[in-house]
């Protein structure tokens, strides 16, 4: 049969037909749907990745044929030894461990009628009234002023209590209605009720004795009584709220995953699994950054010389005398980052046909950046051809797409700052619907076909 010459996406349920592979979807899905239920942030994205790797016999010994590196417990460096010589480059998959989320402020404690609650910034582009009236759960960490850590996670276990933004009734909402949404919604409104009950003054007695703050300093007496915490703690912790409960399959196929921050921890999970099943002869790594939604700044980001460092050891100690900058300049990337699903309801959003659909699988997106490509970074055509085939070889289905129409959208990824050593990067990855939503939505097809991508690249 002659092949057309036309250009038509492939639906991913057609390409993994059969119950067999349904199955073998289902089970990667479930797995899935625990990961995403256990790592609401980045540090827990860490360590769970660290934990793999370690069982898989990586260690921190740069000597070994398997390494990993942490760094502050957000980022991380995994590598696997090949035959090939290093001096020929990497195969690198990055993805990032940090999702938007509600940051406790320095000082975050106030009390308000009838209530005690926590102020906080939030972290990474959210529409705000999203985070209002649902359960929030408290994860992170309290470090104490002798370098003790303690370690918070309120909120998801059955029987325990869950914390929330309080939404402002309809019947007094009015003015709020014909406001915009970011004069409707300020962000110094974001607090988190913590507690209702007040402190009883000594002897019951009121006036001078009673307590000037009751409810916040009954807070602070079930804080100190149970977890040993005082409100100067609080100051140096590192807590986030986080959306209460458990990732789950959405519709009656079962086909969706329906969770919090799968922009970008899909890609994690796919880009660990894939380095942990991968076959092949050439130097395969994964890193795993923090801070991509607020820019990729900071010492466990993009932008930082993590990366860098970590080839220079790779270098010293797999190929003596070979040049860290000529590995880096010879090795290939993804830049592993979720694509804008076609929304149904807002398709007026998108250009249809260069837009992300589910269930078509990973999306190949040449340049990220907003308008007139403005902090892109753009794959040479070659590169992409050369993925495009791989792919097609392997018949794992994918498409090209590009976030929203051209005077719309626009966003970044870490792959600029992979491009900056000159190393050939393109960024591939699902498409999620309501990205950046307490509740995500990504296909259970297209996570395997990305998980099958990556391995391709690894194994190429």
């Amino acid at each position: 049969m002659e092949k057309t010459l036309a250009y038509k996406p492939q639906n991913a349920w057609e390409t993994y037909a059969g119950a067999r592979r349904r199955k073998d979807m289902e089970a990667l899905a479930a797995r899935y749907i625990d990961f995403l239920t256990h790592c609401k942030t980045e540090r827990e994205t860490v360590a769970y990745a660290r934990e793999r790797l370690a069982q898989a016999g990586y260690s921190e010994d740069f000597a070994a044929d398997r390494v990993l590196r942490p760094l502050r417990g957000k980022a991380l460096f995994a590598a696997r030894r090949g035959s090939r010589p290093l001096e020929k480059g990497l195969a690198l998959i990055a993805a990032h461990a940090d999702a938007p989320r509600l940051d406790f402020k320095q000082r975050p404690l106030i009390e308000q009628p009838g209530v005690a609650q926590a102020k906080t910034h939030y972290y990474g582009g959210i529409r705000k009234y999203q985070w209002l009236a649902r359960p929030l759960a408290l994860h992170g960490v309290i470090i104490r002023e002798n370098g003790e850590s303690i370690a918070v996670n309120i909120g998801e276990k059955p029987g325990e209590p869950v914390f929330c933004i309080a939404d402002l009734l309809p019947h007094l909402a009015q003015k709020q209605n014909g406001q915009t949404i970011s004069e409707a919604f300020e962000a110094e409104k974001l607090n988190l009720i913590l507690a209702h009950s007040p402190k009883q003054a000594r002897g019951g007695k009121k006036g001078k004795d009673a307590p000037k703050e009751p409810i916040k300093e009954q807070l602070l007496d079930i804080l100190h009584k149970k977890y040993g915490v005082s409100e100067e703690d609080l100051i140096t912790a590192e807590l986030q709220a986080v959306p209460a409960g458990p990732a789950r399959f959405v519709g009656f196929d079962r086909a969706l995953v329906g969770g919090y921050g799968q922009d970008d921890r899909i890609c994690v999970f796919t880009a660990l699994e894939a380095l942990l099943t991968a076959e092949g002869q050439g130097n395969m790594a994964v890193i795993f950054w923090d801070k991509e939604e607020i820019g990729s700044d900071g010492a466990t980001g993009a932008s930082s010389r993590f990366f860098q460092y970590c080839v220079e050891d790779l270098a010293r100690a797999w190929a003596p005398g070979a040049s860290a900058s000529h590995v880096l300049l010879r090795s290939r990337a993804l830049s592993a980052d979720v694509q804008a699903a076609l929304d149904p309801d807002f398709q007026e959003a998108h250009e249809k046909q260069n837009a992300a659909q589910l269930g078509y699988g990973p999306c190949f997106s040449k340049f990220t950046g907003s308008r007139g490509k403005y902090g892109a970074s753009e794959a040479d055509a070659e590169f992409f051809g050369e993925l495009r085939g791989l792919c097609n070889a392997r018949g794992i289905p994918w498409q090209a797409a590009e976030l929203g129409r051209v005077d719309l959208g626009g966003g970044g990824t870490v792959a600029l700052f992979l491009a900056a050593y000159g190393m050939r990067v393109i960024d591939l990855g699902p498409a999620v619907l309501s990205m950046h939503s307490p509740f995500e939505l990504t296909s259970v097809a297209d996570l395997h076909a990305t998980l099958e991508a990556y391995k391709a690249f690894l194994e190429a």
